[in-house]
């Protein structure tokens, strides 16, 4: 798994546990899907991700998508 593939399903991860928590535990989780939806959206144009430079020193193999 690379740095780019491990940034999108983190992303998935979060966006679904967000989703399930405000259906089933307060509408305000919602706010952490807005913000992973926020930080991608940043990403794309700047090529910066809090969560790749996590996975960087966590030892994923770099990728192609993310500095």
């Amino acid at each position: 798994m690379n740095l780019d593939v491990a940034v999108l399903r983190f992303a998935g991860v979060v966006v679904l546990a967000s989703a399930i928590l405000a259906i089933y535990v307060h509408p305000y989780w919602i706010g952490l899907t807005i913000f992973a939806g926020l930080n991608m959206i940043q990403a794309s144009f700047t090529g910066f991700c809090p969560a790749a430079v996590i996975f960087r020193k966590l030892g994923v193999a770099p990728g192609n998508a993310f500095r």
